[in-house]
């Protein structure tokens, strides 16, 4: 009988990791850390891992990868764009994870799930295995987004639980904030701070992007495959018409920089010297972690938060949900107010109470 347990991702805000048993294989879906207090997953009782599956090359998906050693050593597939932005993930690489084919035996299908440069949701096992989503945004601009198919299991992004606010509406109240003087975008490069700089820059303001967006942008492009209709275009059109952002920048238009709450990089000197002098606006738009600057400057009120969608709102579940008709989901990524939230907007939806499926 297939079986998934969530390690770590059900009923938190957690690092992704999830155990799969399947077809005789054992694989490991994601191994993160973090986002809050660099947790890290449990691996206490796991046992060997066949291999590892990744679904994007965030941390709170990938910072983990040194402890494969806990599990024998799996090797790790991942999408070619991944593993040429993830030196951790290239050093432990197996393969590469199939459009169509299979890993170990067992077949797997990929399609890109719009949340990060090479990020895929993936179905395990065909029509009655799994599918999961990682993490998935239909609403970006630069990064694909598949309809995936149907499964007899599902383990869903709900990062936002039931809340339902579309992008258009939240990047407006972003650009109202850029059009009152210099605003610090803390993003992650690999992900919304690209498709950040391209709805600045097509709205006149000047734009600044620190030396970690610009290598996402630079080794994207040889990646055409994995980018939205316009793409490459629209990267071409970033390196080429924003400026170079350093961590002794004077405030001046819109400055996007690494990391997203601002706990390393170029993000983290911005915004500690900003907070103080008050020169610019700093707007957080992701998860704020638990003790990071993003959130101690937030809570002061040194900062600001926006969210800028990167996950699904309530309406691209219920479409998820649809589209992939599974007899059991699991709702991931969210505490568990979050998840009895998605459960009490979505009653029909077959969403498990424990952090364990079998089918």
């Amino acid at each position: 009988m297939p079986s998934l347990i969530a390690i770590s991702g059900f009923d938190a805000k957690g690092p992704a990791c999830f155990l799969l048993e399947l077809s005789g294989r054992r694989f490991l879906l994601d191994l993160g850390t973090g986002p809050d207090a660099g947790r890290m997953p449990d691996l206490a009782g796991v046992g060997r891992v066949d291999a590892v599956l990744i679904s994007h090359g965030h941390p709170d998906h990938i910072g983990a990868l040194s402890l494969l050693g806990q599990i024998g050593l799996p090797p790790v597939f991942a999408t070619a764009p991944v593993t040429a932005l993830s030196p951790a993930v290239a050093a432990a690489a197996g393969g590469l994870l199939p459009v169509r084919g299979a890993v170990l035996g067992v077949p797997i299908e990929t399609g890109p799930s719009g949340h990060a440069p090479g990020a895929v949701w993936m179905r395990i096992g065909g029509e009655d295995g799994l599918l999961y989503t990682g993490d998935l945004s239909v609403e970006g601009s630069l990064w694909p987004c598949a309809t995936p198919p149907t499964a007899r299991a599902a383990v869903l992004d709900a990062s936002y639980g039931a809340a339902d606010e579309a992008l258009p509406d939240q990047r407006a109240a972003v650009l109202a904030l850029a059009a009152e003087g210099p605003l610090l975008l803390p993003a992650p490069a690999a992900g919304r701070g690209l498709e950040m700089a391209r709805v600045f820059l097509e709205a006149g303001h000047e734009v600044f992007l620190c030396p970690a967006h610009r290598r996402v942008a630079a080794v994207m492009q040889a990646f055409p495959g994995w980018l939205a209709p316009g793409g490459a275009a629209a990267l071409a059109q970033l390196l080429a018409a924003t400026r170079p952002l350093g961590p002794e920048a004077p405030a001046c238009g819109v400055m996007i920089a690494a990391g997203p709450n601002a706990e390393g990089g170029v993000a983290a000197r911005l915004a500690a010297r900003f907070a103080q002098t008050g020169e610019s606006q700093i707007v957080f738009t992701g998860h704020l972690g638990v003790a990071t600057p993003a959130e101690v400057l937030t809570r002061a009120g040194r900062a600001a938060f926006l969210r800028w969608n990167v996950h699904p709102p309530l309406a691209t579940t219920r479409a998820l949900l649809d589209a992939i008709a599974p007899a059991q989901a699991m709702a991931a990524f969210t505490p568990a107010a979050g998840r009895r939230a998605l459960a009490a907007a979505l009653p029909a939806a077959p969403l498990a109470e424990t952090a364990e499926l079998h089918w």
